[in-house]
């Protein structure tokens, strides 16, 4: 790793994109990368990749305001070591404040780079990091007031029992551990808006499984994961220190 450095990169994922799966996700950054021309360490082996590190996976159909990369630089030929707020693409020498823009052009509709940071050092992956996750969702056939009712019902709970199935194997857990945050929104196009934040650790609690406990019959038919938190000093914080907006275009896709 000498004379390498870490890019922590915080993008959403919003509108039709969100189709697209974790893994057809993860190429569209290696060609973005290669495109763009950032100097990419490769694993090593029969089959090198690049060195990519990602935040936990969004499920197929979630949308995004905030995900989160790493990935590992090298110097290029034309540089001088580690990037110190400059770096080079393409072979022209840039500043990493221009990453934002020049990636969010390499990418697909959907894909908006918010903010770039360098780490001094990389610690724990993303996934290891990350605790809890916000979410905002919207569960068809269920009706605000009665939305309000389950709510509070499931808040005053001491154990949620919940059965869920994995790899083939039928599970029971307790998910109200999992859920420090519930809260009502207000009607949607299809039913009512919540949100929630679940935890991470020691697995991913997601909006789907609070389905069969709101409204049995109801239907997820939206979700965006809107923050990624991990704990640091006692405090829950966001992987990038940056202030992360989404651009314009990408505020059209969210409403």
């Amino acid at each position: 790793m000498t004379g390498n450095s870490i890019l922590r990169i915080r993008y959403s994922k919003l509108g039709k994109i969100r189709f697209t799966s974790h893994r057809d996700v993860a190429r569209i950054w290696e060609r973005t990368l290669r495109r763009v021309g950032i100097p990419v360490v490769f694993s090593e082996g029969f089959s090198p990749r690049p060195r990519l590190g990602f935040g936990l996976a969004l499920p197929t159909g979630y949308e995004s305001a905030g995900e989160y990369l790493d990935i590992i630089a090298s110097p290029s030929s034309e540089g001088d070591g580690m990037f110190d707020g400059v770096g080079y693409a393409s072979g022209r020498r840039f500043d990493v404040d221009q990453l934002p823009d020049l990636l969010s052009r390499a990418l697909p509709e959907g894909i908006d780079v918010q903010a770039v940071e360098v780490l001094t050092t990389r610690g724990e992956s993303l996934q290891e990091q990350v605790v809890r996750c916000g979410w905002a969702f919207e569960i068809a056939g269920l009706d605000p007031h009665l939305a309000r009712e389950r709510v509070k019902e499931v808040l005053d709970l001491l154990s949620l029992p919940t059965t869920r199935e994995h790899k083939g194997a039928v599970r029971t857990d307790d998910l109200r551990p999992a859920i420090t945050r519930l809260v009502v929104v207000g009607p949607g196009d299809w039913g009512t808006w919540l949100e929630a934040d679940l935890s991470a650790k020691p697995r991913v609690v997601r909006p789907s499984e609070l389905v069969q406990v709101l409204a049995p019959d109801g239907e997820l038919v939206h979700a965006r994961r809107t923050h990624q938190w991990k704990e640091q000093a006692g405090a829950h914080q966001e992987p990038i220190s940056c202030d992360a907006t989404l651009a314009p275009h990408a505020m059209v896709r969210v409403l």
